[in-house]
């Protein structure tokens, strides 16, 4: 099949398998004489595995390490993203439900505790921790993990205090990351990491860019609005270069 064949059949751009092949996540077959792009079957089962990695939110730099490392496995990967979109799906049930009675509540046909406002919502686990694991070490996070109060009043209260610091930012995002205001926020946000972690400068401004590099945490961080990933991230990195020079 010719790309535009198989962007039609995928419901994608002929840019966005333009880019794949680019990026080597995607080469097709083989490339006419005359420079058109023919894809295979396997190309298109390929294609498949990406775009269920990328249904959950994996980044593209992540799934072509994947796909392309020799242990890959094309089947137990298969079994494990129905697995995670199962679970996906049952959570989305239970916030639709919760939508309904929230809708049912606002016309005042029941009444909803505060508790069942929530339902479907889950804090309780950090979805990242293995990836830290992988990327600073087991001893690290311990530490930081160490460092989080036990109970759950004080989980709640750092909770609370890590959202709060979100949702300054947030308002701050249209400014320019150097203003004086825009540091003043991201110094709180450096000291609180630093209650939970021991996080240097460069740890700092190479844990920023991963707020734009890795789609999950964009996605998590933007529900406070939009482009507060990139907006920390520019600011993260001003607050780091900017006392690495004081010292």
């Amino acid at each position: 099949m010719r790309v535009k064949e198989v962007a039609d059949l995928v419901g994608i751009s002929v840019r966005t398998l333009h880019h794949y092949d680019e990026i080597g996540l995607l080469v097709p077959e083989k490339i006419t004489e005359t420079g058109y792009r023919l894809y295979s079957d396997d190309n298109v089962e390929v294609l498949q595995q990406i775009l269920f990695f990328k249904e959950l939110g994996f980044p593209l730099k992540k799934i072509k390490e994947i796909i392309s490392s020799p242990s890959f496995n094309r089947e137990e990967a298969l079994e494990l993203h129905r697995k995670m979109l199962l679970e996906k799906r049952s959570r989305l049930d239970k916030m639709i439900a919760t939508i309904d009675k929230t809708i049912k509540h606002s016309r005042g046909e029941i009444q909803m505790s505060n508790k069942e406002k929530f339902e479907g919502f889950d804090f309780s686990h950090n979805p990242y921790e293995q990836e830290a694991r992988e990327r600073w070490g087991d001893k690290a996070v311990d530490e930081a993990n160490a460092k989080i109060g036990k109970s759950k009043e004080e989980q709640e209260a750092m909770s609370d205090a890590m959202n709060a610091i979100y949702r300054k930012l947030a308002t701050l995002r249209n400014d320019s990351p150097e203003s004086e205001e825009a540091q003043a926020a991201i110094k709180e946000w450096f000291d609180f990491l630093n209650k939970m972690g021991n996080y240097s400068l460069d740890a700092f401004k190479g844990l920023g860019q991963m707020y734009v590099d890795d789609e999950r945490f964009t996605k998590n961080i933007d529900q406070f609005g939009d482009g507060l990933a990139k907006f920390m991230c520019d600011a993260m990195a001003v607050y780091a270069d900017k006392n690495k020079k004081q010292k």
